[in-house]
């Protein structure tokens, strides 16, 4: 059966990298130029994507799916 791909943006890609390394959203924002608000529509859309219910979860099941990996710290 396996877990079905989940289609996500170069920037939530890039936002779930930095929450992978434990920043917060300012910290984020601040990175990529933009503001904590689009930080927190990216994180949101990332937690309904992966069917999360937090960061934590979001980072795991990130894991599990192959979204994220050792080498992406």
């Amino acid at each position: 059966m396996g877990n079905p791909k989940i289609d996500l943006t170069a920037r939530e890609i890039e936002v779930l990298k930095l929450l992978s390394r434990g920043l917060n959203s300012k910290e984020i924002a601040e990175k990529l130029f933009i503001s904590p608000n689009t930080v927190e529509y990216h994180r949101k859309q990332l937690l309904r994507k992966t069917v999360s219910n937090n960061s934590a979860e979001l980072i795991g099941n990130a894991f599990r799916r192959g979204l994220l990996s050792i080498a992406d710290d």
